[in-house]
């Protein structure tokens, strides 16, 4: 069976990407389905690249027992929207900058918090200024779950190409 390939992405991948990309991948590998997915992270900006997450996000992240500290930071690419079935942006800006990218086809972007039920938050807001990592956490733990409930499931995201 091939791998579901699954992207998040934010403006800079050290806060909230990188969170959404541990938190998915401890989900999977908690119900048994790490090798049914390819994982991954990216931004839509480059000046953050090869460095580690925030250090607040890994804390934060640590806390739940989940460790980000060897992901290093990338600006998303071209490639990413072919090579991925998935790819999610955490908010409006970054879906719009995913979707300039996308313009010679590829995987549809979507907004990440489009597949938490329960949730009324659209986006999930950025933590870097204004420190709000336990805020940002707990919507990407819940829009985590109900993707992988519904990829698990059949149910998600129609073949995310047009």
């Amino acid at each position: 069976m091939t791998p579901t390939r699954v992207l998040f992405v934010c403006l800079g991948n050290i806060c909230r990407s990188p969170l959404a990309e541990g938190v998915f991948r401890d989900l999977a590998a908690r119900e048994g389905l790490a090798e049914a997915f390819v994982i991954d992270s990216a931004g839509t900006g480059d000046w953050h690249v090869g460095e580690r997450p925030d250090r607040r996000a890994i804390e934060a992240a640590a806390w739940r027992g989940i460790d980000i500290s060897g992901q290093r930071a990338r600006q998303a690419t071209v490639e990413d929207l072919a090579g991925f079935d998935h790819v999610l942006a955490m908010d409006a800006k970054n879906l719009d900058a995913l979707q300039r990218l996308a313009r010679g086809g590829g995987a549809r972007p979507r907004l990440f918090l489009d597949h938490a039920r329960g949730v009324s938050a659209r986006e999930v807001p950025d933590p870097y200024f204004d420190g709000g990592f336990e805020a940002a956490l707990a919507l990407i733990e819940a829009g985590a779950r109900d993707l992988l409930l519904d990829l698990r499931n059949g149910a998600a995201l129609q073949q995310n190409t047009d």
